[in-house]
């Protein structure tokens, strides 16, 4: 019998596509190892990141945002995904509060895929409380409940996970960390892979044709 799993943080933020593309692989790990996922929300931050306000970025800005969607339509293309840049700064405090509370529900794995989609095909305005309670809806989840919690608990439960994702060095998402050791993007989960196998964590029979 297995023995008891090793607990990985998984570090993502709705409007990041490159937490979209890392979110699969990384729920396969549970599968072909012996882990358990913890996901914390961290706030992907483009205007430190990319050079202010739309209307702020310089030319060298706008090549970089260029180049890193190219990035991601290649990675999203290998798998059939579709991935379109968002056409404006989301602020996403809201869609993380409501991941926390359906993490909390037991409902993650089945609510986060969701919203990243739909996000991403300009489906799901993540700002919307009507729109995020519709998607808690379809998993079963209260969204009365979730807005009383938004209002109250939520707020503070997202300072809690900026400050431990503080603690932990993250800068950027997705980021997990394993055994207090950080990889950064999605990537990098081949080397996560080989972190988990190094401890001896892959389960019995699983290989990496199953992940």
């Amino acid at each position: 019998m297995d023995a008891i799993n090793e607990t990985i943080k998984f570090y993502y933020d709705f409007k990041s596509p490159f937490t979209y593309l890392a979110l699969e692989p990384a729920l396969g790990l549970e599968r072909s190892h012996r882990v358990t996922l913890r996901f914390i929300p961290r706030d992907f931050e483009p205007r430190a990141a990319y050079g202010g306000e739309l209307e702020q970025r310089q030319a060298h800005d706008w090549n970089k945002v260029r180049y890193l969607y190219e990035d991601v339509r290649r990675f999203a293309n290998e798998r059939g995904m579709i991935i379109r840049g968002p056409q404006k700064l989301f602020d996403s405090r809201l869609a993380m509060m409501s991941g926390i509370y359906a993490d909390r529900h037991g409902r993650f794995r089945e609510y986060a895929p969701m919203v990243f989609e739909r996000f991403f095909k300009r489906e799901l305005d993540i700002e919307d409380p009507e729109a995020i309670a519709a998607v808690l809806s379809e998993c079963n989840l209260d969204p009365e409940d979730f807005m009383r919690y938004a209002s109250s608990d939520g707020p503070k439960d997202l300072e809690r996970a900026r400050a431990e994702a503080d603690r932990d060095g993250v800068f950027g998402v997705p980021t997990i960390i394993v055994a207090g050791e950080p990889f950064w993007g999605n990537d990098r989960i081949d080397w996560v892979i080989k972190k988990l196998d190094v401890m001896g964590l892959r389960r019995a029979g699983a290989d990496r044709a199953s992940q």
